[in-house]
């Protein structure tokens, strides 16, 4: 930013009292050498490029990683994940990617908790909510109730469909494994998502 300041005119030490530093840290900055890591990076990265240029665009970190050793360059895969991103690199993703939409039609109930998530005793406040996971046999849908208190999930259910009974299914078992009455007290708050009932 002094740099891109300095070029416009302005100086390098009102620029630098404005933003709090000092211009020996500037200078300091501006005359050290670039670090190994940076060095490598610098090196990595038209690498990085080509092997995904050479795949069409569609390699991952995985596969660049192969590419690369195989032509000879040893590279851990945090460094390619870290440099992808900076790069505007991305693999394709195979299949399509999933989307929970919440149903516009479904009554919204009160928000009972305001945000704020804490409880003092167990089963005071249980939060849920429904999520998926990619398997080799296709997408798995997991509902958990969790335990404010506790951090503990009291309830869950999977199941290879996504449909209404599979959160309440997840809340029936927490109920029955808790043991809670109709007066407890307890409050369930889950976000608005697209089962329309879970909430």
């Amino acid at each position: 930013m002094i740099d891109h300041l300095r070029d416009r005119g302005l100086g390098v030490d009102p620029v630098c009292r404005v933003l709090q530093l000092s211009p020996s840290t500037y200078f300091a900055r501006k005359k050290r050498p670039k670090s190994a890591r940076r060095l490598r990076d610098e090196h990595l990265m038209p690498l990085i490029e080509q092997v995904h240029a050479e795949s069409g665009g569609t390699y991952g970190a995985r596969r660049i990683i192969r590419a690369l050793r195989h032509k000879g360059h040893e590279v851990a895969r945090c460094t390619v994940e870290r440099l992808m991103p900076e790069l505007g690199l991305e693999g394709v993703i195979r299949g399509r990617r999933r989307r929970t939409i919440p149903e516009p039609s479904a009554p919204r109930p009160p928000d009972l908790v305001d945000r704020n998530f804490t409880a003092s005793r167990p089963d005071q406040l249980w939060v849920a909510d429904m999520t998926y996971v990619r398997t080799w046999s296709g997408w798995a849908y997991v509902a958990f109730v969790l335990d404010v208190y506790s951090r503990m999930i009291v309830g869950w259910q999977v199941a290879n469909l996504m449909r209404t009974e599979l959160p309440l299914e997840a809340l029936e078992m927490a109920l029955w494994r808790r043991k809670i009455k109709k007066d407890s007290g307890l409050i369930h708050h889950s976000d608005r998502g697209s089962q329309g009932g879970f909430n």
